[in-house]
């Protein structure tokens, strides 16, 4: 699955669109390393995002098409 769809259907970014962006913005990297939204998620990848001022830290634990609002965090794990 593209790392756009990914972001959205886990609930991490409300909107593919603004996924794009924020990995157009170099906002968002994949074990270390600057991806594009194209970018192929694979489960044990680690996604790193920059909200302004918080990082966020996640372990891909799921890939699914579609997930459900309660069935979304169960897709990744936080990493602290």
């Amino acid at each position: 699955m593209r790392l756009d769809k990914y972001l959205k259907v886990s609930r991490l970014i409300k909107r593919r669109t603004v996924a794009n962006e924020a990995c157009g913005g170099e906002r968002v990297s994949v074990n270390g390393r600057q991806v594009k939204a194209s970018y192929q998620v694979k489960v044990g990848d680690v996604i790193e995002i920059a909200f302004g001022q918080r990082n966020l830290k996640v372990e891909v634990t799921e890939i699914s098409e579609n997930a459900s609002k309660a069935a979304a965090p169960a897709m990744y794990k936080e990493i602290i």
